[in-house]
Order: structure tokens, then C-alpha cells, then sequence
């Protein structure tokens, strides 16, 4: 456990290199007022800190959704971000409430809907609870004033008690056997491409260099491309993506609606046996 000095230190560290950053992820969408009620409730509370948007596009209430985007980009931010998740922000279950965590030298606040257990696949490194407010947006009224003070160099502890309960959903597990990998679909991006939770080092190490075959609805495909435009158009294509997640695809197509497949449709990487 540090001690008090140096658990000072260390979030001044953090809030150094994070330079007062604060994204923000919702499914408020475009159309409506939400997202600049967000802007300025944050220029009232501290209009020097710097604000970036991630999405404020995540489909209605679907954390599978943010915590895709989320964990595909909040490590290219510096150490010490503060990143506010807006999506089901009423949490789960009848009883409400809000969380700010550390995770990975990164700061979260959240509603407690299992976006933190997804995010981290387990529990983050420190959690707390923010106070419960009655409010109609949570977002604004309860996570941001909590990342702005995270963004000014408080501590965690510093905004509520430490807590150990939270609620938790599990990642779907993909399945490794010697002849082939079984996973599944986990996001759908805007092109209609498939993204998987199988990845780049799980290929590598259960094929050893053997040839693959990737299947997925209808279709078999028997080689993995640098990009998607590396195949004729209307063609299928696996790439892996700069997540290192393998991709499946159709060339100037939306492989989603062509094939049939969605969210949590299975994929199988298939090996000769040696």
C-alpha cells in the first residue's frame, strides 16, 4: 500500500500527464440539446480544461457498444485522463448509482451498469462511490463535477468512500482448442465490418504458422489481408485491425447486413491437424 506522500505524488504525476483532459462517451446522439448541456455544464465548472469528444453516438443504452469504443482508444490518451461514460447512466437496477475508478493510469467515472467490469475485465484498480444526487441527468450533475475535480489533481478517495461492490458483467471467452479458436462478434462498426474478440497474439500462438481458414456465417475465407480494399469488391475479407482484433468484412460492403450476422454471431479460426 503507498503511503500518504507517496500516493500524493503519484496522482500529481497522473494529473501532470494528463494536463486536466476529460473525454466524454454518450448515446445522447447529435440531434438533440444533450451533449451541449454537457459543454456547458463544464465551462461553468472549469472552462480552461480541455474537453475531447469520443462518441456521443454509442447505440441507446448499449454498454457492449461504449466499452468497445472506450477500450479501443482511451490508452492513446496521456496518463491521467479523466473519461466520462454517459451511456445507461441510471446504472442497474432499481437503486442507482455512480463510480469513479483508476484503471491502467487512466480515470473513469461511470454509472455502476458493469461498463467498469467489462472495461477492465475484472475490477479496476480503485473504485470509489460518488454521492447519489436526484437528478435527471447524472451524467451532468454527478460524473462531470466528479471529473472535473479528478482533472484538477484530486485523489479518488478525496470524492467518496472506497468501495469493493460493484455491478459486474462478464466478457464472452473465446474458446482455444489445437485445431481452432472459437469466438464471436463483439462490435459492429459503422461500415458494417465485424469486429471479434479473437486476437492477433490467440492466431499466432494456437496456429503456429500452420494455414487457417476463418468461418463465419456462409462464408469461408482462407487468408488474412493487410486491409479491406486488398480483395476484389463484394468480396469476404479477414484483417486484423490496430487493436489487433481479427475483422471480418465484405470489400465496399456492409458484411452485417449481407451475411446476416450481428453482435455476438460466432466465428471460428480453423487449423490443420498436425
Amino acid at each position: 500500500m503507498r503511503s500518504v506522500q507517496a500516493n500524493e505524488q503519484y496522482y500529481e504525476k497522473l494529473q501532470n500527464a494528463g494536463m486536466g483532459l476529460i473525454t466524454l462517451l454518450t448515446d445522447f446522439g447529435y440531434r438533440d440539446h444533450y451533449v451541449a448541456a454537457l459543454k456547458a455544464r463544464l465551462l461553468q465548472l472549469a472552462p480552461a480544461l480541455t474537453v475531447v469528444d469520443i462518441s456521443h453516438a454509442v447505440e441507446p443504452f448499449d454498454i457492449a457498444h461504449a466499452v468497445y469504443v472506450l477500450n479501443s482508444v482511451f490508452r492513446d490518451f496521456p496518463a491521467g485522463s479523466v473519461h466520462v461514460v454517459g451511456v445507461n447512466d441510471h446504472g442497474a437496477g432499481a437503486s442507482s448509482a455512480w463510480h469513479a475508478a483508476r484503471y491502467q493510469d487512466h480515470f473513469f467515472v461511470t454509472a455502476d451498469n458493469g461498463l467498469l467490469a467489462l472495461l477492465c475485465d475484472g475490477a479496476p484498480e480503485e473504485l470509489v462511490a460518488l454521492p447519489a444526487a436526484d437528478t435527471p441527468s447524472p451524467t451532468r450533475d454527478v460524473l462531470l463535477p466528479a471529473a472535473v475535480a479528478l482533472a484538477q489533481g484530486a485523489a479518488l478517495p478525496e470524492l467518496g468512500p472506497v468501495v469493493q461492490e460493484f455491478h459486474r458483467l462478464n466478457n464472452r471467452q473465446v474458446r482455444l482448442q489445437d485445431d481452432r479458436i472459437t469466438g464471436h462478434v463483439a462490435h459492429i462498426d459503422h461500415y458494417g465490418n465485424l469486429i471479434t474478440n479473437i486476437s492477433r497474439s490467440a492466431v499466432e500462438v494456437v496456429g503456429r504458422g500452420r494455414p487457417l481458414t476463418v468461418h463465419f456465417g456462409r462464408e469461408v475465407v482462407r487468408e488474412l489481408l493487410p486491409h479491406f480494399s486488398a480483395a476484389e469488391p463484394g468480396e469476404a475479407v479477414t484483417v486484423f485491425n490496430s487493436q489487433d482484433c481479427l475483422c471480418l468484412g465484405i470489400c465496399q460492403g456492409n458484411a452485417a447486413e449481407l451475411l446476416g450476422l450481428h453482435f455476438d454471431s460466432q466465428v471460428d479460426v480453423r487449423f490443420p491437424v498436425d
